[in-house]
């Protein structure tokens, strides 16, 4: 049967008992673009599945978690604020999240739970897509939590010379100089307040916000976007098209990158983790894409 004008009809996805169920965990998680992402994956692929968004408060994290290995999810997402506190609440974890010591991405592997950090491929896929090369460049890392560690490894990893971490609590952005020390990129950290100081920006090639800064419409912190060389790039991880920060560096003239492209990317290495199938990327990339032009 075809309806009027020759289309074929469309077909509501069936959830039944063979349904396998994947989610995403945080709070808050309202906002969170995933469920469109990995919904129109699993259709895309012929994969009868689908993928919620549940609020999970810090103190119900262990609970939580028991919940879903239980219930028999094939896995889930971690967002703020758990991606470090959940490690001890696997059974394993990857190189990948041992680096970084946070995961955001947990698979059920012969009935146990394995953690793993699909974060930095998606930072640094990101970067990439963006024409971006890395080597020998000075980056500003803002934030330290879970995000921050995924960046900060990648940025390791792509050879970049120099990283200043600034962060609201001095004693984390310290540890996570510490955790991070011994390579041959020199990290050094300060307060949110030396953003506004233009020596700090000065000869900086990429500024990344890896924290929840603005997430919830508010204002950002001060920041000297005008001081940073003409070509700097400003990165904000939050997966939406305007953010205060990206505002700020528009206003500036600076070249500007979402985080919907890391969203794009680590999603499909959890994915493919989950199913054992390449991910269907630009499928995926058009989901984020309405998705977030919807928010």
């Amino acid at each position: 049967m075809r309806c009027p004008g020759g289309t074929a009809p469309h077909r509501e996805p069936m959830i039944s008992g063979h349904t396998r169920i994947a989610a995403v965990i945080g709070d808050p998680i309202s906002h969170s673009l995933s469920p469109a992402m990995h919904n129109a994956a699993f259709a895309a692929a012929g994969i009868d599945g689908t993928y919620v968004a549940f609020r999970v408060r810090p103190a119900e994290l262990g609970r939580a978690v028991a919940g879903m290995h239980a219930l028999g999810l094939i896995g889930f997402n971690v967002t703020v604020p758990h991606k470090e506190r959940i490690i001890r609440l696997l059974d394993s974890t990857g190189p990948s999240a041992q680096r970084t010591g946070a995961v955001n991405t947990v698979v059920r592997r012969n009935d146990r739970l394995h953690g793993e950090n699909t974060d930095v491929i998606g930072f640094r896929r990101a970067l990439d897509d963006a024409g971006m090369d890395l080597k020998r460049k000075r980056a500003v890392l803002i934030g330290a939590g879970g995000a921050a560690r995924a960046a900060l490894t990648a940025l390791i990893d792509a050879g970049v010379a120099e990283v200043t971490v600034a962060n609201r609590t001095r004693a984390r952005a310290q540890r996570l100089v510490r955790d991070f020390g011994g390579t041959r990129t020199g990290i050094d950290f300060a307060g949110l307040s030396a953003l506004a100081d233009r020596r700090l920006l000065a000869d900086a090639d990429l500024v990344v916000n890896s924290s929840s800064l603005g997430l919830g419409g508010e204002s950002f912190v001060e920041v000297a976007f005008g001081s940073t060389p003409a070509d700097c790039l400003f990165f904000d991880l939050i997966p939406k098209q305007h953010t205060a920060f990206l505002a700020g560096a528009a206003r500036a003239r600076r070249a500007r990158l979402d985080g919907i492209g890391m969203l794009l990317h680590q999603g499909a290495a959890a994915f493919e983790l989950w199913t054992g199938q390449p991910a269907p990327l630009d499928v995926m990339r058009r989901a984020l894409r309405r998705a977030s032009s919807r928010k």
